[in-house]
This record gives structure tokens, C-alpha cells and sequence, in this order.
């Protein structure tokens, strides 16, 4: 099993940890609903250092990563970050990613650069699928073995970071970064992402100096209660958004359109991309199934897999993710439905195979702040 380099201080802190796509992490370290709220009210950090990142640089980057991207990267300024899909070519999803157009200083003239930061469980079918599609001999760089991630999240983060970096903080939007010395570490990426709904930011930086650098953050947090948080409450925080996760809600079989992800599928853009065609004639005949969320009147969760009927107990859907919400102390979910059936306030139920618990479809996000 790989580890991260934090992954002794998080055996020390007394985590739990699990294998989470072939690497040793911390599911939890106190409970799920503690970490949570500490991020929902306060701040918390993950080591997302698991995560994969990849360089395309040269004078057609920008012709391959509008190949293989759903949303229009020609709109991304030096400096911004932009979330999308990778599409394969029978209209599904080889993963979720975010793209960062990185300034021109790394670069020939004439030249682009840009990082994609994909999931840790696709990372080899992910490069392997870019080099695919590398028709032009874009220059490709795997740095995730040496690329260190931290994402500080929660309405608190700002102020604690500020405290470290001579970088304005309050400048960067969101879905933008920039570049500078924290903590006496230099050269961090500070982007204003995450993928948690309550603010913050994440912080790409060498593996050499990932320790110090939560050491400071953990340092300069004190006085705001600042607490370490797991995979298991980072799962809660993104469902209460309702923010998909590859290998549940999306997958090779799933379209973006299918999954409400046509806002980042633009096939109006001014070159054709993977499976665009597809997902044009989706845009304009309609889907079949819709990815929905829901909320459950009952206090069993509702698990991946689990069937979900209409109100004559006739099969329409399945769950995909399900959890109890710290926030809303309900259990919540996600899962695809017919899209006849997918209008909100429409009650369900959900075939637990022992019970049918009843539930309604909602509209996401599920916690509004």
C-alpha cells in the first residue's frame, strides 16, 4: 500500500486509516460528525496528497486539453482554474478534474501550460487516456509523486493562512491561485478550490516540505480550534452539496448531461471533443435518467446499490451515495432515476431489501449555508 508522505503524522494523531485507492489514509481521527462541523464552522485540513497531477505543456497544450475536456479550457486565464470531465468516446466519464492554466514563466514563447489534478483511483487510466489522445506531442510530466497536497477548508481559513503568507489572500478569487512563500516554503500554489462548499483553499506543494507546512497551518490554527479531517468527512461534505464522486455518481457509463453536469459540457465550443456529438444530441433530444438527490423520512441510510422505487413500489433507479448528514441530522442521497420520475418534492422509496424507507427527490445542494 503507497502512503502519503503525512502518513505517520496522521498515525500518530491517532487516525484511523483505511486502503483508499491503493493509499494508507485517514478515514477519521475523533468522528465524522466532530470533523465535520469543524469544517462547516470553523477549520479543518485534509491530506489530499493522494491526489494526481499532470503537466501539459507546449504549443498545442491548449489543442489537448480542449480534446479531452467537456468545458471550453480557451476561457481559462493564467492564473484560474476551471472544474471539468474527461469524456471517453461512447459518451461517458473517464474522470472529474480540475485544470489550472499556469503562468507563462514555465514556459517557451508561444508555449501554454496547464496542471490537471485528477482522482488517485484513476490516475494510471487517466495519463494513459491523455497520451492517447496526444496527437500533437504535447510535453507530458507526472509530478504526483512529488506533489503534496493540503486542502485547509471552512469559513476560518483565510484568517489562519493569512497569518503564514505575505501573499494577499483576500485577492484570490475563486476558482483562482496564486503563487508564493508560506510558512518559509516556497513556491506553493494557494487556490481558492475545494470540494467541500465551505470556502478555503488547497495548497500543492513539494512532498519535501508538506510536513512543514501543516505544521505551520496546524501552528497558526490553534486559536480557531483547528482540527485534522478524514475521508469519511470529506464524503459527508461533498454529498451535502451535492458534488459528485467518480466510481459512485459518475463513472465510464455515466454522461455529464445524465449526472446534471451540463454546465460544464460545452459543445458550443469551437472544437469538437470527445463524445460532443453525443452529448449534443443529449442536450437536444433529452436523457433517459437524471441523477437526483434526495432526502430520506426515515434514520437508515441509504447505501450505493440500494433500488429506488416510485410510489407503486415500480423500480426506477438506483442510489449511488448516501450518508447521514451531520447538518441537517437526516440521511440524504444521490442516485439516478427516470427522468419522468425525477421532478422535486416527487416521493420515493428506497429498497433496502428489508425495507422500503420513503423519501422525496430534493434539489441540491442539501445544506445552504
Amino acid at each position: 500500500m503507497k502512503e502519503t508522505p503525512l502518513c505517520q503524522k496522521h498515525i500518530s494523531l491517532g487516525a484511523r486509516m483505511v486502503d483508499f485507492a491503493g493509499y494508507n489514509m485517514p478515514v477519521m481521527y475523533t468522528t465524522i460528525k466532530d470533523e465535520h462541523q469543524a469544517v462547516r464552522n470553523g477549520v479543518g485540513v485534509f491530506d489530499v496528497s493522494h491526489m494526481g497531477e499532470f503537466i501539459l505543456k507546449g504549443k498545442h497544450a491548449l489543442d489537448l486539453v480542449q480534446k479531452i475536456s467537456s468545458n471550453d479550457a480557451s476561457k481559462v486565464a493564467m492564473g484560474q482554474a476551471q472544474y471539468c470531465c474527461m469524456p471517453n468516446e461512447q459518451g461517458g466519464i473517464v474522470d472529474d478534474m480540475i485544470i489550472y492554466r499556469l503562468y507563462e514563466d514555465l514556459c517557451a514563447e508561444g508555449e501554454q501550460a496547464f496542471m490537471l489534478v485528477v482522482n488517485a483511483s484513476n490516475m494510471d487510466k487517466d495519463w494513459a487516456w491523455i497520451e492517447k489522445n496526444n496527437e500533437w506531442g504535447v510535453s507530458m510530466k507526472n509530478i504526483s509523486h512529488r506533489s503534496g497536497l493540503l486542502a485547509v477548508q471552512g469559513p476560518d481559513t483565510e484568517k489562519v493562512l493569512q497569518k503564514i503568507t505575505e501573499v494577499d489572500l483576500s485577492k484570490i478569487e475563486y476558482y483562482h491561485f496564486a503563487k508564493g512563500e508560506m510558512a518559509g516554503v516556497d513556491n506553493v500554489l494557494i487556490s481558492a478550490t475545494g470540494y467541500t462548499g465551505s470556502g478555503g483553499f488547497e495548497l500543492y506543494v513539494d512532498n519535501n516540505n508538506i510536513e512543514k507546512l501543516w505544521d505551520a497551518v496546524f501552528e497558526a490554527g490553534a486559536e480557531y480550534n483547528i482540527q485534522p479531517v478524514g475521508l469519511g468527512a470529506r464524503d459527508t461534505l461533498r454529498l451535502e452539496m451535492g458534488f459528485c464522486l467518480y466510481g459512485n455518481d459518475i463513472n465510464d457509463t455515466t454522461s455529464p448531461i445524465e449526472a446534471g453536469l451540463k454546465w460544464i459540457t460545452k459543445v458550443d465550443k469551437d472544437v469538437d471533443f470527445n463524445s460532443s456529438a453525443i452529448f449534443k444530441k443529449q442536450i437536444e433530444e433529452g436523457v433517459s435518467k437524471r441523477l437526483v438527490g434526495f432526502e430520506v423520512d426515515d434514520r437508515r441510510i441509504p447505501r450505493q446499490g440500494y433500488k429506488i422505487l416510485n410510489a407503486d413500489e415500480e423500480e426506477i433507479g438506483e442510489v449511488t451515495s448516501g450518508t447521514m448528514s451531520p447538518s441537517l441530522g437526516i440521511p440524504i442521497g444521490m442516485g439516478y432515476v427516470l427522468k419522468a420520475q425525477s421532478k422535486k418534492e416527487t416521493a420515493i422509496l428506497i429498497d433496502t431489501g428489508k425495507k422500503h424507507l420513503k423519501a422525496k427527490i430534493v434539489r441540491p445542494p442539501f445544506y445552504k449555508k
